[in-house]
C-alpha cells in the first residue's frame, strides 16, 4: 500500500449489532441473513468488509501572520451551519470565535480563530457517556444529536472551550447541520462538504477576501497544500504540553 498511509480495517460484532469503526452504519435483517448498509463514504475510498482502504487525514493551518483583524470565516461558518445568537455572547452558541492573544511583557497583541481543534486523542470522545462524541477515522470530530443527552462532560473536558450548549429552540436549520435545543454543539469543518470534496466555509470565506490565512487538507498526502506548507515552515498546535496531536496548526503564535 506504500509507506506512512493509513489503513483501516473494518470488522462487524455481530453480538452488539453494530459495525466496529464506524459509528454511522446499520445492521439490517434481510431473509435472515444481517446486511451492513454503509450510511457515508470516507474520502480517499469507498468502505467494504474486509477490504482494507486508504483513509485521509483532514487538517486545517492557520497562518496568524495573514489573519487580519475581520470576522470573515465566523460569519461563513454561521451562516453556512445555520448557527445565529440570541443577543447573549456568553450563552450562545459559537462554532468559531476570534481570540484576542496579547503579550503583557511588550503589549503586542493577535486575534486568531478558535474552534474545535479535532484533537487525534480528543478529551470530550473519552468522558462522553454515550458515545454521541466520537471521532471519524478521517479525524473529524462530531457530535451525535441523536443520541447527546447534553450532560456537557465533553464541554468541561475540552482545553480550549470550543464547545456550545444550545440553550433555546432552533428554527430555520440546515438539512446538513442538524440543531437541537439540550445538545452540544461544536465546529464539524463543515464535514457535508468534506465528503463532497469541498473545503470548509471558513477557508473558503478567508481565501475569497484575499488573506489566505487558513489551508485545509490531507495532512496523510504529501502533495496536499498543506502538508506542503507544514513542511516549509515551523507551525504549533494549541496547548502542545497536553500531548492531544490536534488537527488545527498555527503558523506565527
Amino acid at each position: 500500500i506504500g509507506t506512512g498511509v493509513r489503513c483501516l480495517v473494518i470488522e462487524v460484532n455481530q453480538s452488539k449489532r453494530q459495525l466496529v469503526l464506524s459509528r454511522r452504519a446499520v445492521l439490517e435483517d434481510e431473509a435472515g441473513k444481517r446486511k451492513v448498509k454503509i450510511m457515508e463514504e470516507l474520502r480517499g475510498g469507498e468502505i467494504r468488509i474486509g477490504r482494507i482502504v486508504r483513509v485521509s487525514a483532514e487538517g486545517l493551518l492557520i497562518d496568524i501572520d495573514k489573519c487580519h483583524d475581520c470576522d470573515a470565516c465566523v460569519t461563513a461558518c454561521h451562516e453556512e451551519n445555520g448557527v445565529y445568537g440570541h443577543g447573549r455572547p456568553t450563552t450562545d452558541a459559537q462554532w468559531i470565535r476570534k481570540v484576542t492573544l496579547k503579550d503583557k511583557q511588550t503589549g503586542f497583541v493577535q486575534t486568531l480563530p478558535l474552534m474545535c481543534q479535532h484533537c487525534e486523542e480528543p478529551p470530550c470522545v473519552d468522558v462522553c457517556p454515550t458515545g454521541a462524541s466520537f471521532k471519524r477515522p478521517d479525524g473529524i470530530v462530531l457530535v451525535d444529536k441523536h443520541i447527546c443527552i447534553g450532560c456537557r462532560y465533553c464541554m468541561m473536558a475540552c482545553p480550549y472551550k470550543a464547545r456550545s450548549f444550545v440553550h433555546e429552540d432552533t428554527t430555520d436549520q440546515k438539512p446538513h447541520a442538524p440543531r437541537g435545543k439540550g445538545t452540544v454543539e461544536s465546529c464539524t469543518l463543515c464535514v457535508h462538504r468534506v465528503d463532497a470534496g469541498r473545503t470548509p466555509a471558513c477557508v473558503e470565506a478567508c481565501n475569497k477576501d484575499g488573506n489566505k490565512a487558513m489551508v485545509f487538507g490531507d495532512l496523510k498526502d504529501r502533495n496536499s497544500d498543506i502538508s506542503k506548507q507544514m513542511a516549509a515552515g515551523l507551525s504549533t498546535q494549541l496547548r502542545p504540553d497536553l500531548n492531544l496531536n490536534t488537527g488545527v496548526r498555527y503558523r506565527g503564535i
